[in-house]
């Protein structure tokens, strides 16, 4: 039939005039059925998506944003499934991107907790991959999203396979709670054959000033492998709690009990490490300008002996970042 002449379709003006009493019976027949009425297709597309929303910046690269009702925040980018941003509910910042980072893609983010896998450092596979793996190169992908969670998801490629031919998926969930980020990395062998890895979130902390920071921890005692010397070699560590006034690179075997105190902010951040995260590398570029020393530093999570994972087996580690008052 021709719409123009239906008379829902045509102005209002124009619409056939109806009783004040056909309007009440339709009015109480539409109240009454309401009642058992599945709701229209049209109305559940309208309602609010209870998501992180999934942004890009200004070079193009997307990232999920996390909120918290707290009014905690964070910033999880899909090239190197990275996290570049954790805003307490206070507002305080502690996640560092440096000022050198490229943000466009080009190469990986210089800065946030950045994934090293499967290899950490210039070797430890046999035969040795590029430096820190190829986790941070690639975009993950977008498994599920929540108002305050996200995870992401990483599996092998031709990229990947072309330097590490292994079955394997990474998961890597980001969570908020209004007193703490939570993130786990999960590595699942989905082959049939073992393989050996190593793993590490390479964390930047933001700081206020390298001057008014220390990171206390089980250190006293602690052996370490200090790679700034030439060779590198093992040290044993005399002090409980670190300051930096010097380039460093020292991996803490056993250590994964960290807090960074920053009196410039009058807070701390504890650096909870649980699972396959048994270690901890402290890592500063001291007097690097460029770098934008002063402002941050890593306390890195590690799995730093290689893991043998056999097919069909997954590994995990857990981190948590929950701010304190000093």
């Amino acid at each position: 039939r021709d719409l123009v002449d239906d008379p829902q379709l045509l102005p209002v003006s124009s619409r056939p005039a109806m009783s004040k009493m056909s309007l009440l019976v339709i009015a109480l027949c539409l109240g009454a059925g309401s009642a058992f009425a599945p709701a229209s297709r049209w109305a559940q597309k309208a309602a609010p998506l209870q998501a992180a929303s999934l942004k890009k910046n200004g070079d193009g690269l997307e990232y999920v944003e996390l909120t918290h009702k707290s009014g905690a925040k964070s910033e999880v980018f899909l090239l190197g499934g990275v996290p570049t941003k954790y805003t307490d509910a206070s507002g305080a910042e502690w996640i560092a991107v440096r000022p050198d980072a490229k943000m466009d893609g080009s190469k990986p983010i210089s800065g946030g907790l950045s994934h090293c896998f499967p290899q950490f450092g210039p070797t430890g596979l046999e035969p040795a991959i590029q430096q820190h793996g190829f986790a941070r190169n690639v975009d993950w992908e977008v498994e599920s999203m929540g108002d305050s969670s996200v995870t992401l998801k990483l599996k092998p490629s031709e990229y990947t396979k072309a330097m590490w031919d292994k079955e394997f998926e990474c998961t890597f969930t980001t969570s908020l709670t209004a007193d703490s980020l939570d993130t786990e990395l999960e590595v699942a062998n989905t082959g049939k054959e073992a393989f050996e890895f190593q793993a590490a979130l390479h964390s930047y902390f933001d700081l206020s000033d390298i001057s008014d920071v220390s990171v206390a921890g089980s250190f006293k005692g602690a052996t370490f492998l200090n790679k700034m010397l030439d060779p590198p070699a093992d040290e044993e560590e005399t002090r409980a709690e670190l300051t930096i006034a010097e380039e460093y690179d020292r991996v803490y075997m056993g250590v994964n009990d960290c807090v960074l105190k920053d009196s410039g902010k009058k807070k701390a951040l504890k650096i909870k490490n649980g699972g396959g995260w048994k270690d901890t590398v402290v890592w500063s570029p001291y007097g690097n300008e460029g770098m934008g020393y002063k402002n941050f530093m890593c306390v890195e999570s590690v799995a730093f002996d290689k893991v043998e994972l056999a097919g069909g087996k997954k590994w995990s580690a857990t981190l948590s970042l929950v701010p304190t008052d000093l």
